[in-house]
This record gives structure tokens, C-alpha cells and sequence, in this order.
């Protein structure tokens, strides 16, 4: 069903004059935008608690607490259990029986005269349904795009008023709640990078979906959660992390995926300027990974995420579908070294030109971007289906006019070979695996961990018949 866009003017005069709704806005670092909002349309007395803004670093302390990052979302929760607690202290037995009470907050870092680089920022609103209930909440990390501070405020305010009026409105409809973040905005303007519904509203939500759904929607071209399945921003798991990343489709994870990781990881932590206890490690799948034509199954997505967090994953979904804007997203977050650990058959295709036309430099302009920051490409070799000859970086052939580059990234140590995965484990492709599994095959179980078996069986995954 297509989200019907409601302009910033009728969203705001609903909430005031829904005489079942009151609440709290609070916003610090960057103005009165969302309450300024609701004051404009008029009615707000109805229901308008408070709203107030904080600049001062040590009035913001007085109020919420000391902390060590003011744009974070440790404040942003500070925020939102204090002005929630004081809705229910000073008005709880006035109007808890009569209202359904929300607490807006938000901390922001906006574009300034003195920082030139792009602001970012914390919303999130704590609120009932109905009055007395417990509450539930959405807390969403947004990346400001505005060239001008005055762009960034005009983007947080209109934000702001599009997830309370979500969160009071359309919270039975999480999809539509997203989608509607974007009334009135653009991804020229924000993206954000991560969303986390919890508390009784949203006790059908599965997060992970959610994160999903940021990249398919466009709102943000990667997401990300722990292999406990929490959400997480990006910039909090990447900041000051060796970084290894490992494509795949996952589906489901063979040996060959995980004995590639395994070695590529082995041999990252021995590279002499790589801390092996500052190493993060992704799982990474694409939107081309997960899509089937144009449409995304969203159970077998799923069924990917729980295997993949089982393993201990922490897992990234991108709309990155070549490396270079992979590599230029992570070396956004770290400053430290950056693997990717890939099979030849896929380093073959990053030397197709034909992925770079959108390039004015083509195929330069992207290995320029790709290995700018001493990024290295751990690589597996195959076997080839018509010769049974081994490929690996050392006899791989790539086009005569690409030779020259070829060499000079594999005498550079820009490609490394994994030599530690055997013929057998090479011969395993996941598209067989998978038709073996819903074909009740047993002999899939030798293709994959055991711990996978495990997962796939007990929980039914990818057609499984136990």
C-alpha cells in the first residue's frame, strides 16, 4: 500500500487538538524547531506541557545528569526518562485517567559557523497509547545533509513533528511510521542510519526488519545490528575499530563462508598495524544480496539474520553494491585498517569496467577510492568448472590494459592470498545447498557448520522438514 504523505501544518493541528494526547518536548543543540511547530499552528495549550531547550552545557547537566557525550543516545535517554518522570509525578493524578502521555527529546550537533562538517543528532519520543498504559518508545540516529545551519534546523524541526505524530498515529503500521519520516523532507537533506521501536506498541516489531527496511526504503544506504540483534548506529561500533568485512548472500552460511572469514580474519590481526582486540567484524549483505527480481522476502532475510547472529555476527545491510563506496562508508567511521575478505570469482568482477562508467576516472577513480585508505582484499582462490585448474591472485588473468594495475596492488599488498582452504570446501556453493535443503536432501548437513545444522534444523529455516 503507498504511504499518503500528510503535510508538517495538518500533522501538528491534529495533535493539538486531540484532546487525549499531552506531553513534553525538549531539545537541546539545536533550537525550539519541533515545538515551534506546534506553537505556530495554534491550540497548543491542549497539549503542550512544556517545551524547553537547554544550550548550556552545565544547565543541561543540572537538569539531565553529567555524561561524557551531550549527542549521544545515553543523553537522549537521560532526556526521556527525566521529562517523562515529571509528566507522571506532576500531572500523573490530575490527567492520567484522561490522557495518554508522550515525552519528545532530541540532541543535536547541527552544521555551525565554527564546525564545517555535517551535523547529527538524537530523536526520540517515549509515549502511551492510551492513558495509564506502559509506555513505548522509538529512538532513530539521523545524518544532516544541509549546507546551511538554517537547512539542518528547517530538517530537524519537520523530523521532529513526523515521529510524534508516527509514534501517536502509526504505531499499529511500523512500515507506514517509517516511510512517513520523510513527509515533506528528502534524502538530499538527512538519512538515518538507525531506528529502535520497543515497549508494548511494538511488541510484534522485529528491529533487525526494521533496519532492513531503513536501506530499502532509501532513508539510509546501510544499517546495522549486534549479534544480539540490537540496532546500533554505526559510527558507536566502528569508531577507532580494525574493520573486516565479509559479502555474501548467506544463504545459508557454508563452510566455505565461514573457513574464508576465518582465515582472512587470522591473517588480519597478524598484520603489523592491526590491533587484534580493536577488530570488529561484519557480515555483510547487500540489497542485490537479499532480493529475489525486485522483491525482498522478508522471512528469509530473517532466517539469514538469526543464523548469522547465532554465529556470534555482528551484521551490516548496505545499498553499497560496489567496493569502493563500501570502502568509503567504513573509512567514514575509522581511521584504523580496513579488510574485505572475498573469493576470486568476486575480485573478477571488481576488474569489470563496465561497473564504472558512472565514474569520470572509471576504473582508476574507483581503485583510487577503494584502496585510498590502505585497504586490503583478503582473497580465496577457485576452482575453475572446466579445467578443475586451482585460480588464485598469483595466476589469475585479468585484461592485458589491467595488467599493469593488477600487479602493482598485488606487489603492494593490497591483495593477500588465503591459502588455507581446501579443494573440498572450494566446491560448495550456497544455491546448492539451499536447493538441497528444501529438496530434504540430508546430505546438505556436510556443506555447512554444524552449528548451522543445528539452527536450520531446529528452527525450520529455508524450507527445512526437520
Amino acid at each position: 500500500m503507498e504511504h499518503c504523505t500528510i503535510d508538517t501544518h495538518q500533522k501538528t493541528l491534529t495533535v493539538n487538538l486531540d484532546e487525549g494526547k499531552y506531553g513534553t518536548i525538549a531539545e537541546i543543540g539545536a533550537g525550539q524547531e519541533t515545538a515551534r511547530w506546534f506553537f505556530k499552528v495554534g491550540g497548543a495549550a491542549g497539549t503542550i506541557a512544556k517545551a524547553m531547550s537547554a544550550y548550556d552545557m552545565k544547565f543541561s547537566d543540572s537538569i539531565y545528569g553529567s555524561c561524557s557525550r551531550y549527542v549521544s543516545r545515553d543523553r537522549l535517554k537521560a532526556m526521556l526518562d527525566h521529562e517523562y518522570q515529571l509528566l507522571n509525578e506532576r500531572l500523573g493524578e490530575a490527567r492520567g485517567d484522561s490522557s495518554a502521555f508522550f515525552a519528545f527529546a532530541n540532541t543535536v550537533a547541527a552544521r555551525s559557523f565554527t564546525q564545517k562538517q555535517p551535523g547529527h543528532g538524537w530523536l526520540g519520543i517515549r509515549f502511551q497509547r492510551s492513558p495509564g498504559e506502559a509506555p513505548s518508545q522509538i529512538d532513530l540516529h539521523v545524518q544532516l545533509k544541509g549546507q546551511e545551519n538554517i537547512q539542518d534546523q528547517e530538517t530537524l524541526g519537520l523530523l521532529g513533528v513526523n515521529l510524534i505524530y508516527g509514534a501517536l498515529y502509526l504505531h499499529e503500521k511500523p512500515d507506514e511510521l517509517l516511510a512517513s519520516l520523510l513527509d515533506q523532507l528528502s534524502t538530499d537533506l538527512l538519512a538515518i542510519d538507525m531506528i529502535d521501536f520497543s515497549g508494548v506498541a511494538f511488541a510484534g516489531v522485529d528491529n533487525r526488519l526494521m533496519a532492513l527496511r531503513l536501506v530499502q526504503k532509501g532513508l539510509s544506504d546501510a544499517a546495522m545490528f549486534r549479534a544480539d540483534g540490537k540496532v546500533v548506529q554505526p559510527a558507536d561500533v566502528l569508531y577507532k575499530k580494525a574493520v573486516l568485512v565479509e559479502r555474501s548472500r548467506f544463504r545459508p552460511p557454508t563452510r566455505l563462508t565461514m573457513r574464508l572469514l576465518d582465515c582472512a580474519h587470522s591473517a588480519f590481526c597478524k598484520d603489523s598495524d592491526v590491533d587484534p582486540d580493536k577488530v570488529i567484524v561484519l557480515s555483510e549483505m547487500t540489497l542485490h544480496n537479499l532480493s529475489e527480481g525486485e522483491n525482498i522476502d522478508v522471512q528469509d532475510f530473517l532466517h539469514r539474520a538469526e543464523i548469522l547472529c547465532a554465529l556470534g555476527k555482528h551484521v551490516l545491510i548496505s545499498n553499497y553494491g560496489e567496493f569502493y563506496r563500501l570502502a568509503q562508508y567504513l573509512s567514514a567511521y575509522t581511521q584504523r585498517p580496513i579488510g574485505i575478505a572475498l573469493g576470486v570469482p568476486t575480485l573478477i568482477e571488481i576488474f569489470k569496467e563496465k561497473y564504472y562508467d558512472n565514474l569520470a576516472g572509471g576504473i582508476l577513480e574507483s581503485f583510487g577510492r577503494l584502496f585510498k585508505n590502505d585497504l586490503r582484499l583478503y582473497v580465496c582462490p577457485m576452482l575453475d568448472c572446466d579445467t578443475g585448474e586451482l585460480v588464485t591472485v598469483h595466476n589469475l588473468k585479468v585484461q592485458h590494459k589491467l595488467r599493469h594495475l593488477y600487479l602493482y596492488l598485488l606487489e603492494n599488498g593490497l591483495l593477500r592470498e588465503i591459502d588455507a582452504i581446501g579443494e573440498i570446501e572450494l566446491s560448495i556453493f550456497s544455491h546448492d545447498v539451499l536447493a538441497k535443503i528444501r529438496n530434504g536432501e540430508s546430505d546438505w548437513e556436510k556443506l555447512v557448520p554444524e552449528t548451522v545444522v543445528r539452527i536450520i534444523r531446529n528452527k525450520r529455516l529455508f524450507g527445512c522438514r526437520g
